[in-house]
């Protein structure tokens, strides 16, 4: 991350700060979620959609930054980071429909559809070193 703020544009540190101000409260609502029971009072109760929207408003922000890093940058750049990011949805996807039908016929665990967002940003990260090319 430190030498993408050395070496990369003005546009990859935008996204890199934006990054960070999505990521970080995303990640403490969801820590705090998880291992406390600090949102237990308002757990179905309409309060309960406010607290939806807060965890969702941050990444609705990450797409936006992604889609600003591709707005901003060179077509090279704008290209590779598309097809990361269709290869990721498109792999995301398969996960999602292979876990789907795993839990329906095969009795595997129900997983939280809220799981999808680390997995699709896990597959982005996983696709985004082999390819290197808009082609």
């Amino acid at each position: 991350m430190f030498t993408a703020w050395k070496t990369g544009t003005a546009a990859h540190r935008r996204y890199l700060i934006r990054t960070i101000a999505f990521t970080a409260p995303y990640v403490a609502i969801c820590v705090v979620m998880m291992t406390t029971d600090a949102f237990d009072q308002v757990m179905g109760k309409p309060a309960a959609w406010g607290l939806a929207a807060a965890v969702s408003a941050p990444v609705i922000g990450q797409i936006w930054a992604t889609l600003a890093l591709m707005r901003e940058s060179d077509e090279f750049v704008r290209g590779v980071t598309a097809k990361q990011f269709i290869v990721a949805s498109g792999l995301t996807l398969a996960v999602a429909t292979f876990w789907g039908f795993g839990e329906s016929f095969a009795r595997a665990p129900h997983m939280q559809t809220w799981l999808i967002v680390p997995v699709f940003w896990a597959m982005y990260g996983l696709v985004s070193p082999f390819i290197r090319s808009s082609r």
